[in-house]
């Protein structure tokens, strides 16, 4: 199946490294306009230069921290003014924020609310009117397996992707009349940034498939998967393929989650 996005405008937060540079990359392949949302400028510029070299696609990168509501706006109006309305938006930028409930303070808290849930909250409000208006619309939010199946010492995270699986719900059963599908998918073990952070910090002694191997015990394929591999099911919803998918959230998981 060769899958097209000729013509579309996507905007993808959290799009200097790992899945959301993969889904990027995939779209500008398939033809879409791309504007790139994250904080750091650098790391959002060298993404954008890769992406429009590898593809020779139309990537425009724009500084943001999504979780001020101000700069959102701004973002949303340059991508626009020099793209286009926006088709579809994936809400990927987050963090794996964790610790044991009495650590969490109201900062940390409220933080990951602004970062995970109310950013996803005001891009969609921003462009949900103009998909209205022209009956076409994708809307994908990146949470991750915590919010089906949440472990103990797993909030803030688990708490504000749940919340993150019922806007999905909510608004894939409101956007649904004019043609607008929204779903969700769930992070597992991808070979991000993040983990080989973690490794950096935690076990620099190892070698990183040696630091990886204990915590892919519990997953069936026995592999970490790479942001390819997610971005492929993106490209999918995102086209006219999955033109009868809405209102889901799928585990992108080697099978791991306890809860399809």
């Amino acid at each position: 199946m060769d899958i097209r996005l000729d013509g579309r405008i996507a905007l993808v937060t959290g799009a200097s490294f790992g899945l959301g540079r993969a889904m990027a990359h995939a779209f500008a392949d398939a033809g879409a306009q791309v504007a790139m949302l994250a904080r750091r400028a650098a790391p959002l510029a060298a993404a954008e230069a890769e992406i429009s070299d590898d593809t020779g696609g139309r990537v425009l990168a724009i500084p943001c921290d999504v979780r001020d509501a101000r700069q959102i706006e701004v973002a949303v109006s340059e991508a626009t003014s020099q793209l286009g309305p926006i088709d579809i938006l994936v809400n990927n930028a987050g963090t794996s924020r964790t610790m044991p409930f009495l650590e969490g303070t109201d900062e940390i808290w409220q933080d990951d609310i602004d970062l995970k849930l109310m950013a996803a909250v005001r891009l969609t409000r921003l462009v949900l009117p103009g998909m209205r208006e022209r009956r076409w619309g994708r809307i994908i939010n990146v949470l991750n397996t915590a919010a089906k199946a949440p472990r103990s010492g797993s909030a803030p995270t688990s708490v504000t992707r749940a919340a993150g699986m019922a806007l999905t719900k909510a608004l894939a059963q409101e956007a649904a009349p004019w043609g607008v599908l929204v779903n969700a998918m769930l992070v597992g073990f991808i070979e991000t940034n993040q983990w080989r952070e973690m490794h950096q910090k935690q076990a620099p002694e190892k070698d990183f498939s040696a630091f990886i191997e204990s915590r892919i015990a519990g997953v069936p394929l026995g592999r970490i998967g790479q942001p390819e591999e997610f971005a492929a099911l993106a490209l999918f919803l995102a086209s006219d393929a999955g033109s009868y998918i809405t209102g889901t959230a799928i585990n992108v998981d080697g099978g791991m989650s306890p809860v399809v």
